[in-house]
């Protein structure tokens, strides 16, 4: 089986029924999958064949939809890439990828329209043609309607999804129609996900989670795509309430901002049966804030990364009472989870060691990476840099990422318990902490901060301010104010240019 396999499928079995829904549009599966073959034929004729990249620069519309399963239905790989990124970073994407096609939309024209002065591609936009830019709308148009047979394999590529680039240059995960699948049924089982489902796309598809946890899943079961191209507190829960949505994905800050709207009580949101976060977990405070806001106890967190399909583990509804800010105590369907120590050994339950997953949705490897790639998976586990441990109950609570880890004399430091402390502070906005080479010591601890009011000295407030919450050797000894801490376009933190700032002698 492979997805634009999975379409047909649904297409002939649910002719009439909805397949996407737009702010304007409403898709039958029918439709949908016409759509697909007229710009996969329209392609094909333009030389696009197996193995051809074809990049997608598009937000949450049926553009989007209509591409990924195009270009995999005569055999290529979809390269989905953030709407935000910059055309610097699209252009390292488009050649480190090879791509062929480059898709965008008219509402992001503007920031990309120099790009065919830079690379050699077939350029495609929605709307009308401009200059070397063909039209989407066209290509689709002048296509023809039969179906194209797609005999693609389990095994086959099917996509690349570039990681954020917080450790430096993006990397390419490649992804096989195995892969995809395996998470997908995850979520069909796991979320009770049917045909009668209404799944809310409003996160960036070009996202692991939004794309192949709850896209595939949906497509899989033949549920209605709702799709909306932004966020808003406003088009999240308006659009629940119309469109009577069961399943929807977001990040914390999604939760947290509509849960401030003041009409939120107006709205009818009873339809959800699955509110599903993930990226980072919410704290206790915070549940009880989205529970009581959102009038639900079916919250669900679910924790992974983009290598492992996404895949790992799940905190179930009830686990939120007495639990939340773990990421739960089993691992999902088709994936299985250990802590490891740097021998890869199994740590004992309470100490700190590595996650490491397995199953069939962890990547096939790093596109043009083969080193990265025999680093990160091993005997079929994917070692994801990310440190935890074991409660007394078995469930797993994150400690920091790996390659975060302050070692000072010979002690390790988790830099994220200094940032949660430091941002305690009432005058402090954002904080990063990273180690900063000491002869002595080996490391030592330094912490990026920013102030929403002027303090005269720094360094001595929060010296002060964190001596009663954390022990004298996690203290950081070094202090740099700044206006902003820099963050690339999905807003995580890449503390790789703080410790490049450190190594060039930034401000003490």
């Amino acid at each position: 089986m492979n997805l634009p396999n999975l379409l047909a499928h649904q297409s002939r079995k649910f002719p009439n029924k909805e397949g996407i829904v737009t702010p304007n549009e409403r898709i039958t599966y029918l439709e949908w999958h016409l759509a697909v073959n007229q710009l996969a034929d329209s392609l094909r004729r333009r030389g696009v064949g197996k193995g051809d990249k074809v990049v997608l620069h598009l937000p949450n519309t049926k553009e989007f939809l209509f591409t990924y399963l195009a270009v995999q239905r005569i055999g290529g790989l979809s390269v989905p890439i953030n709407a935000r990124l910059t055309q610097q970073e699209i252009s390292y994407i488009l050649n480190h990828s090879d791509a062929k096609v480059f898709v965008t939309h008219e509402a992001l024209f503007a920031q990309v329209k120099g790009l065919p002065d830079e690379s050699e591609c077939l350029w495609v936009k929605t709307g009308e043609e401009e200059g070397a830019w063909l039209s989407l709308d066209a290509l689709i148009a002048e296509g023809s309607t039969e179906e194209i047979p797609c005999d693609l394999l389990e095994d086959e590529e099917a996509s690349i999804l570039y990681t954020s680039g917080t450790t430096g240059t993006p990397k390419g995960v490649v992804f096989t129609y195995r892969n995809i699948l395996t998470v997908a049924t995850m979520i069909c089982i796991e979320m009770s996900m049917k045909p009668e489902s209404r799944v809310l796309h409003m996160m960036p598809l070009s996202h692991s989670a939004p794309l192949h946890l709850f896209m595939a899943a949906g497509l899989y079961v033949g549920a209605a795509h709702v799709t909306v191209p932004t966020f808003t507190p406003e088009l999240l829960l308006g659009t629940v309430q119309k469109e009577k949505i069961t399943h929807f994905f977001g990040a914390p800050v999604a939760y947290l901002g509509s849960a401030s709207h003041p009409d939120i009580s107006n709205y009818d949101l009873s339809s959800m049966e699955y509110w599903v976060y993930g990226g980072a977990p919410l704290g206790e405070q915070e549940v009880r804030l989205v529970k009581d806001k959102f009038s639900t106890n079916r919250l669900m967190c679910v924790y992974g990364l983009t290598e492992a399909g996404p895949s790992g583990t799940l905190l179930g509804f009830a686990d939120h009472a007495e639990k939340a800010g773990s990421i739960g105590r089993r691992a999902a369907l088709n994936c299985e989870i250990r802590l490891v120590d740097d021998r890869g050994e199994n740590v004992v339950q309470g100490e700190v060691g590595e996650i490491v997953l397995k199953g069939e949705g962890n990547m096939k490897g790093y596109y043009k990476n083969e080193a990265q790639t025999r680093e990160t998976l091993h005997d079929g586990w994917l070692y994801t840099g990310d440190m935890a441990k074991q409660d007394e109950e078995g469930f797993y609570w994150i400690v920091d990422r790996k390659k975060d880890i302050i070692i000072s004399g010979g002690v390790n430091i988790f830099p994220k318990e200094i940032e949660h402390a430091l941002m305690s502070h009432p005058k402090i906005a954002d904080a990063a902490v990273v180690g900063t080479p000491n002869p002595d010591w080996g490391e030592t601890v330094k912490a990026f901060v920013v102030v929403e009011e002027e303090m005269e000295d720094v360094a001595a407030v929060c010296k002060e301010f964190l001596r009663e919450r954390l022990a004298s050797y996690k203290i950081p000894r070094v202090y740099e104010t700044l206006e902003v801490l820099p963050r690339n376009a999905t807003g995580k933190l890449q503390k790789n240019q703080l410790r490049d700032r450190v190594e060039e002698g930034g401000k003490q």
